[in-house]
């Protein structure tokens, strides 16, 4: 299936609708992926193609680092548990509450239980190593895991002075990724789609705190 693409005033009813197909059980695995092109339209496809896609949902058999059964619903309803605990913290740290919560989105979906196939866990991806060097038992654990991802984000700013796009390209790809490539954006492009999906959430939430 080719993506389907609609206008912003559109997209709001189609994932509400999605959130309600997400309710019904299917017998076959199925996916939906969700795309956001350069020029702000959003696409839905049943194909994971080249760009900036993401897994919205996924029926069947539940694999290892999938969302299954993680509804949109799912997604507001942690938002809006965890928002004051997020906020606290980015306090707590001298972050902007905004940087916090759009590496959350995009780490996790707010999603406390999330691993990758790397295994990195919980809502900042923490890897094992990750979490030791921060102190963190359990990575499953919203509070120890956001106290733990937030203060090696703070780290990062403060170790490539306050550049975000570096710290984010650390966050992803490791700081010695970074430094390999002379203190830029390491050229791999999960690594550069990451900064840019989380930059564009960070600018969504600073104008979403001005209204």
């Amino acid at each position: 299936m080719k993506p389907r693409s609609i206008s912003a005033k559109h997209a709001l009813r189609q994932l509400l609708l999605m959130a309600v197909c997400f309710c019904v059980p299917m017998s076959v695995s199925a996916e939906i992926y969700k795309y956001r092109g350069s020029d702000g339209s959003i696409h839905f496809t049943d194909k994971p193609m080249k760009g900036n896609y993401r897994l919205l949902w996924r029926s069947g058999k539940k694999k290892r680092n999938s969302r299954s059964n993680y509804s949109l619903a799912r997604l507001r309803k942690n938002k809006a548990e965890l928002t004051p605990v997020i906020d606290d913290i980015a306090r707590q740290l001298h972050l902007h509450p905004g940087l916090l919560h759009a590496v959350v989105m995009v780490e996790s979906a707010y999603n406390p239980k999330a691993i990758s196939s790397k295994g990195a866990r919980g809502l900042m991806q923490l890897m094992p190593a990750t979490a030791n060097r921060y102190g963190v038992n359990d990575s499953y654990d919203p509070k120890q895991n956001l106290q733990g991802g937030a203060q090696y984000l703070k780290d990062l700013l403060k170790m490539f002075e306050f550049d975000i796009k570096l710290a984010l390209a650390a966050y992803n790809a490791g700081e010695n990724a970074v430094f390999k490539y002379g203190n830029t954006i390491p050229p791999y492009p999960e690594t550069q789609n990451y900064v840019k999906k989380v930059l564009h959430e960070f600018e969504r939430n600073r104008l979403a705190m001005l209204n």
